[in-house]
Protein backbone atom coordinates (compact mmCIF):
# COMPACT_ATOMS: atom_id res chain seq x y z
CA UNK A 1 0.00 0.00 0.00
CA UNK A 2 1.21 3.50 -0.80
CA UNK A 3 1.77 5.99 1.98
CA UNK A 4 -0.61 8.98 2.09
CA UNK A 5 0.49 12.28 0.66
CA UNK A 6 1.17 15.10 3.09
CA UNK A 7 -2.08 16.75 4.14
CA UNK A 8 -1.74 20.33 5.43
CA UNK A 9 -4.21 21.77 7.89
CA UNK A 10 -7.16 23.72 6.53
CA UNK A 11 -8.34 21.74 3.52
CA UNK A 12 -10.56 18.82 2.55
CA UNK A 13 -7.85 17.31 0.36
CA UNK A 14 -5.13 18.99 -1.67
CA UNK A 15 -6.11 22.00 -3.78
CA UNK A 16 -4.58 20.42 -6.86
CA UNK A 17 -6.65 17.29 -6.35
CA UNK A 18 -9.78 19.46 -6.10
CA UNK A 19 -8.76 21.47 -9.19
CA UNK A 20 -8.24 18.35 -11.28
CA UNK A 21 -11.47 16.66 -10.21
CA UNK A 22 -13.52 19.85 -10.65
CA UNK A 23 -12.22 20.59 -14.14
CA UNK A 24 -12.60 16.99 -15.27
CA UNK A 25 -16.03 16.66 -13.68
CA UNK A 26 -17.42 19.84 -15.24
CA UNK A 27 -16.08 18.83 -18.68
CA UNK A 28 -17.65 15.35 -18.41
CA UNK A 29 -21.16 14.39 -19.51
CA UNK A 30 -23.04 13.90 -17.29
CA UNK A 31 -21.28 16.33 -14.98
CA UNK A 32 -20.06 14.95 -11.66
CA UNK A 33 -17.84 16.10 -8.79
CA UNK A 34 -16.61 13.55 -6.18
CA UNK A 35 -18.39 14.01 -2.86
CA UNK A 36 -15.11 13.91 -0.89
CA UNK A 37 -14.57 17.54 -1.94
CA UNK A 38 -17.62 18.61 0.05
CA UNK A 39 -15.55 18.27 3.23
CA UNK A 40 -13.30 21.29 3.42
CA UNK A 41 -13.26 23.15 6.73
CA UNK A 42 -16.57 24.93 6.05
CA UNK A 43 -18.21 21.82 4.64
CA UNK A 44 -17.15 19.69 7.60
CA UNK A 45 -18.62 22.23 10.01
CA UNK A 46 -21.88 22.34 8.05
CA UNK A 47 -22.09 18.56 8.06
CA UNK A 48 -21.76 18.56 11.84
CA UNK A 49 -24.78 20.90 11.91
CA UNK A 50 -26.70 18.54 9.62
CA UNK A 51 -26.14 15.73 12.11
CA UNK A 52 -28.08 17.71 14.75
CA UNK A 53 -31.09 18.57 12.56
CA UNK A 54 -34.47 17.13 13.60
CA UNK A 55 -35.05 15.65 10.12
CA UNK A 56 -31.65 13.92 9.96
CA UNK A 57 -32.39 10.66 11.77
CA UNK A 58 -29.14 8.88 10.84
CA UNK A 59 -26.79 10.20 13.51
CA UNK A 60 -29.29 9.82 16.38
CA UNK A 61 -30.15 6.29 15.28
CA UNK A 62 -26.50 5.27 14.97
CA UNK A 63 -25.59 6.71 18.37
CA UNK A 64 -28.52 4.88 19.93
CA UNK A 65 -27.32 1.67 18.28
CA UNK A 66 -23.80 2.11 19.64
CA UNK A 67 -25.05 2.92 23.13
CA UNK A 68 -27.25 -0.15 23.11
CA UNK A 69 -24.77 -2.65 21.67
CA UNK A 70 -21.28 -1.32 22.56
CA UNK A 71 -20.55 -4.19 24.94
CA UNK A 72 -21.57 -6.84 22.40
CA UNK A 73 -19.51 -5.13 19.68
CA UNK A 74 -16.45 -5.02 21.94
CA UNK A 75 -16.90 -8.69 22.88
CA UNK A 76 -16.94 -9.69 19.22
CA UNK A 77 -13.85 -7.57 18.44
CA UNK A 78 -11.81 -9.01 21.31
CA UNK A 79 -9.12 -7.42 23.45
CA UNK A 80 -5.97 -5.52 22.47
CA UNK A 81 -7.19 -4.62 18.98
CA UNK A 82 -5.87 -1.83 16.77
CA UNK A 83 -8.86 0.28 15.75
CA UNK A 84 -8.76 2.05 12.37
CA UNK A 85 -11.56 4.53 11.69
CA UNK A 86 -12.13 5.43 8.03
CA UNK A 87 -13.32 9.05 7.72
CA UNK A 88 -13.14 9.79 11.45
CA UNK A 89 -14.60 13.34 11.28
CA UNK A 90 -15.82 14.55 14.67
CA UNK A 91 -15.08 11.20 16.41
CA UNK A 92 -18.54 11.39 18.01
CA UNK A 93 -19.33 7.75 17.31
CA UNK A 94 -16.02 6.13 18.19
CA UNK A 95 -16.29 7.71 21.64
CA UNK A 96 -19.09 5.22 22.34
CA UNK A 97 -16.73 2.31 21.64
CA UNK A 98 -13.42 3.44 23.12
CA UNK A 99 -14.28 2.96 26.83
CA UNK A 100 -15.46 -0.63 26.31
CA UNK A 101 -13.10 -1.65 23.51
CA UNK A 102 -9.93 0.00 24.96
CA UNK A 103 -7.84 -0.58 21.80
CA UNK A 104 -4.07 -0.85 21.95
CA UNK A 105 -3.95 1.81 19.21
CA UNK A 106 -6.53 4.07 17.58
CA UNK A 107 -5.84 5.24 14.01
CA UNK A 108 -8.27 7.94 12.81
CA UNK A 109 -8.05 8.45 9.04
CA UNK A 110 -9.54 11.59 7.53
CA UNK A 111 -8.95 13.96 4.61
CA UNK A 112 -9.95 17.08 6.59
CA UNK A 113 -6.79 17.91 8.50
CA UNK A 114 -8.30 20.55 10.80
CA UNK A 115 -10.91 18.14 12.12
CA UNK A 116 -8.40 15.30 12.33
CA UNK A 117 -5.87 17.14 14.49
CA UNK A 118 -8.46 18.89 16.65
CA UNK A 119 -10.38 15.70 17.37
CA UNK A 120 -7.22 13.70 18.07
CA UNK A 121 -6.20 16.32 20.65
CA UNK A 122 -9.68 16.24 22.21
CA UNK A 123 -9.59 12.45 22.44
CA UNK A 124 -6.18 12.57 24.09
CA UNK A 125 -7.59 14.92 26.73
CA UNK A 126 -10.68 12.79 27.37
CA UNK A 127 -8.97 9.37 27.18
CA UNK A 128 -5.43 9.82 28.57
CA UNK A 129 -4.72 6.11 28.23
CA UNK A 130 -5.46 6.09 24.49
CA UNK A 131 -2.63 5.75 21.97
CA UNK A 132 -3.96 7.69 18.96
CA UNK A 133 -1.95 7.98 15.74
CA UNK A 134 -3.81 10.12 13.15
CA UNK A 135 -3.34 9.54 9.44
CA UNK A 136 -4.33 12.38 7.11
CA UNK A 137 -5.31 10.61 3.90
CA UNK A 138 -8.06 10.03 1.38
CA UNK A 139 -9.35 6.66 2.58
CA UNK A 140 -10.84 5.95 -0.87
CA UNK A 141 -7.26 5.50 -2.08
CA UNK A 142 -4.56 3.11 -0.85
CA UNK A 143 -2.71 4.24 2.27
CA UNK A 144 -0.43 2.61 4.82
CA UNK A 145 -1.13 2.09 8.51
CA UNK A 146 1.34 3.43 11.07
CA UNK A 147 3.52 0.89 12.90
CA UNK A 148 1.72 -1.00 15.66
CA UNK A 149 2.60 -0.45 19.29
CA UNK A 150 5.83 -2.20 20.30
CA UNK A 151 5.27 -5.92 20.61
CA UNK A 152 1.66 -5.67 19.51
CA UNK A 153 0.33 -8.25 17.11
CA UNK A 154 -3.33 -7.76 17.90
CA UNK A 155 -6.28 -7.94 15.56
CA UNK A 156 -6.91 -4.94 13.31
CA UNK A 157 -10.51 -3.72 13.39
CA UNK A 158 -11.82 -1.26 10.82
CA UNK A 159 -14.61 1.13 11.83
CA UNK A 160 -16.58 2.79 9.03
CA UNK A 161 -19.62 4.48 10.60
CA UNK A 162 -22.10 7.06 9.40
CA UNK A 163 -23.48 5.25 6.36
CA UNK A 164 -20.56 6.60 4.33
CA UNK A 165 -20.49 3.25 2.54
CA UNK A 166 -23.73 4.45 0.92
CA UNK A 167 -21.86 7.24 -0.88
CA UNK A 168 -20.30 4.58 -3.09
CA UNK A 169 -22.13 2.91 -5.95
CA UNK A 170 -22.39 -0.82 -5.14
CA UNK A 171 -19.47 -1.77 -7.38
CA UNK A 172 -17.37 1.00 -5.78
CA UNK A 173 -18.45 -0.13 -2.31
CA UNK A 174 -17.28 -3.64 -3.11
CA UNK A 175 -13.93 -2.25 -4.29
CA UNK A 176 -13.53 -0.20 -1.11
CA UNK A 177 -14.29 -3.23 1.04
CA UNK A 178 -11.73 -5.30 -0.87
CA UNK A 179 -9.05 -2.67 -0.20
CA UNK A 180 -10.08 -2.46 3.44
CA UNK A 181 -9.83 -6.24 3.78
CA UNK A 182 -6.28 -6.13 2.41
CA UNK A 183 -5.38 -3.29 4.78
CA UNK A 184 -6.76 -5.08 7.86
CA UNK A 185 -4.95 -8.29 7.02
CA UNK A 186 -5.72 -11.88 8.02
CA UNK A 187 -8.06 -12.11 10.98
CA UNK A 188 -9.19 -8.51 10.59
CA UNK A 189 -12.71 -7.35 11.34
CA UNK A 190 -14.69 -4.56 9.67
CA UNK A 191 -17.54 -2.67 11.38
CA UNK A 192 -19.67 -0.87 8.78
CA UNK A 193 -22.59 1.46 9.40
CA UNK A 194 -25.36 0.97 6.84
CA UNK A 195 -28.58 2.95 6.46
CA UNK A 196 -31.64 0.80 5.85
CA UNK A 197 -34.36 1.30 3.25
CA UNK A 198 -37.32 3.22 4.62
CA UNK A 199 -40.29 5.49 3.91
CA UNK A 200 -39.70 7.95 1.05
CA UNK A 201 -41.07 10.89 3.06
CA UNK A 202 -38.58 10.36 5.85
CA UNK A 203 -35.72 10.17 3.33
CA UNK A 204 -36.85 13.30 1.49
CA UNK A 205 -37.01 15.28 4.74
CA UNK A 206 -33.58 14.07 5.85
CA UNK A 207 -31.86 15.34 2.70
CA UNK A 208 -33.98 18.48 2.15
CA UNK A 209 -34.16 19.96 5.64
CA UNK A 210 -36.46 22.90 6.32
CA UNK A 211 -33.61 25.11 7.60
CA UNK A 212 -31.65 24.71 4.36
CA UNK A 213 -28.44 23.54 6.03
CA UNK A 214 -28.05 20.61 3.63
CA UNK A 215 -28.47 22.99 0.68
CA UNK A 216 -25.71 25.22 2.10
CA UNK A 217 -23.52 22.14 2.55
CA UNK A 218 -23.98 21.10 -1.07
CA UNK A 219 -23.54 24.60 -2.52
CA UNK A 220 -20.41 25.11 -0.42
CA UNK A 221 -18.73 22.99 -3.09
CA UNK A 222 -19.17 25.92 -5.49
CA UNK A 223 -18.15 28.44 -2.82
CA UNK A 224 -15.00 26.38 -2.26
CA UNK A 225 -14.21 26.59 -5.98
CA UNK A 226 -14.58 30.37 -5.76
CA UNK A 227 -12.32 30.58 -2.70
CA UNK A 228 -9.59 28.18 -3.74
CA UNK A 229 -9.61 28.25 -7.53
CA UNK A 230 -10.79 31.76 -8.36
CA UNK A 231 -14.00 30.47 -9.97
CA UNK A 232 -16.97 32.81 -10.46
CA UNK A 233 -19.94 30.63 -9.51
CA UNK A 234 -22.99 32.72 -8.60
CA UNK A 235 -24.40 30.61 -5.77
CA UNK A 236 -27.82 32.23 -6.17
CA UNK A 237 -27.94 30.82 -9.71
CA UNK A 238 -27.71 27.22 -8.48
CA UNK A 239 -29.80 25.10 -6.12
CA UNK A 240 -29.52 21.87 -4.14
CA UNK A 241 -31.73 18.93 -5.09
CA UNK A 242 -32.02 15.53 -3.41
CA UNK A 243 -34.28 12.80 -4.81
CA UNK A 244 -35.07 9.29 -3.58
CA UNK A 245 -34.85 6.77 -6.44
CA UNK A 246 -36.49 3.62 -5.04
CA UNK A 247 -35.71 1.37 -8.00
CA UNK A 248 -32.00 2.10 -7.50
CA UNK A 249 -32.12 2.18 -3.70
CA UNK A 250 -30.40 5.55 -3.42
CA UNK A 251 -30.85 9.22 -2.67
CA UNK A 252 -29.26 11.20 -5.51
CA UNK A 253 -27.93 14.67 -4.62
CA UNK A 254 -27.31 17.23 -7.36
CA UNK A 255 -26.52 20.87 -7.92
CA UNK A 256 -28.99 22.32 -10.44
CA UNK A 257 -28.43 25.39 -12.61
CA UNK A 258 -31.39 27.76 -12.24
CA UNK A 259 -30.77 29.41 -15.63
CA UNK A 260 -28.54 29.33 -18.69
CA UNK A 261 -25.15 30.69 -17.69
CA UNK A 262 -21.40 30.51 -18.22
CA UNK A 263 -19.00 29.86 -15.33
CA UNK A 264 -15.24 30.26 -15.39
CA UNK A 265 -12.93 28.02 -13.40
CA UNK A 266 -9.16 28.31 -13.54
CA UNK A 267 -9.27 29.96 -16.97
CA UNK A 268 -11.75 27.48 -18.48
CA UNK A 269 -15.33 28.41 -19.39
CA UNK A 270 -18.25 26.03 -18.80
CA UNK A 271 -21.70 26.67 -20.18
CA UNK A 272 -24.75 25.50 -18.24
CA UNK A 273 -28.23 25.12 -19.65
CA UNK A 274 -31.22 25.92 -17.46
CA UNK A 275 -32.00 22.91 -15.21
CA UNK A 276 -28.69 21.22 -16.04
CA UNK A 277 -27.31 19.19 -13.14
CA UNK A 278 -23.99 18.34 -11.52
CA UNK A 279 -24.09 15.07 -9.61
CA UNK A 280 -22.27 15.41 -6.28
CA UNK A 281 -23.37 12.56 -4.02
CA UNK A 282 -25.35 9.34 -3.68
CA UNK A 283 -26.64 7.74 -0.51
CA UNK A 284 -27.47 4.08 -1.08
CA UNK A 285 -29.76 2.32 1.38
CA UNK A 286 -29.52 -1.45 1.92
CA UNK A 287 -31.67 -4.14 3.43
CA UNK A 288 -29.43 -6.29 5.69
CA UNK A 289 -29.36 -9.24 3.29
CA UNK A 290 -28.46 -6.94 0.38
CA UNK A 291 -25.44 -5.54 2.18
CA UNK A 292 -24.29 -8.94 3.40
CA UNK A 293 -24.33 -10.20 -0.19
CA UNK A 294 -22.16 -7.24 -1.23
CA UNK A 295 -19.76 -7.94 1.67
CA UNK A 296 -19.41 -11.57 0.66
CA UNK A 297 -18.54 -10.51 -2.89
CA UNK A 298 -15.71 -8.41 -1.41
CA UNK A 299 -14.31 -11.41 0.48
CA UNK A 300 -15.82 -10.82 3.91
CA UNK A 301 -17.84 -13.24 6.01
CA UNK A 302 -20.75 -11.52 7.80
CA UNK A 303 -20.54 -12.19 11.56
CA UNK A 304 -23.27 -10.09 13.14
CA UNK A 305 -25.63 -7.18 12.52
CA UNK A 306 -27.04 -4.79 15.13
CA UNK A 307 -29.89 -2.23 14.88
CA UNK A 308 -31.03 0.84 16.76
CA UNK A 309 -34.28 0.45 18.78
CA UNK A 310 -36.40 1.76 15.87
CA UNK A 311 -34.70 -0.33 13.19
CA UNK A 312 -33.62 2.72 11.19
CA UNK A 313 -29.90 2.00 11.06
CA UNK A 314 -27.64 -1.08 11.08
CA UNK A 315 -24.05 -1.92 11.98
CA UNK A 316 -22.50 -4.93 10.27
CA UNK A 317 -19.53 -6.92 11.61
CA UNK A 318 -17.57 -8.51 8.75
CA UNK A 319 -14.67 -10.94 9.20
CA UNK A 320 -11.79 -10.75 6.74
Amino acid sequence: MAAPAACPRGGGGAVEDFRRDLLEGLAARPRRIPCKHLYDRTGSALFERICTLPEYYLTRAELALLDRHAAAIAALCGTGVRLVEFGSGSSRKVRRLLPVLRPSQYVPVDVSADFLHAETAALAADFPWLSAVPVCADFTRPFRLPPPPRGDGGRVVGFFPGSTIGNFAPVEAEGFLRRARALLGPGGLMLVGVDTRKDARRLHAAYNDAAGVTARFTLNLLARANRELGADFDLAAFEHRARWLPAEGRVRIEIVSRRAQVVRVDGAAFGFAAAETVHVEDSYKYAPAEFQELARAAGFAPQAVWFDPDGLFSLHALAA
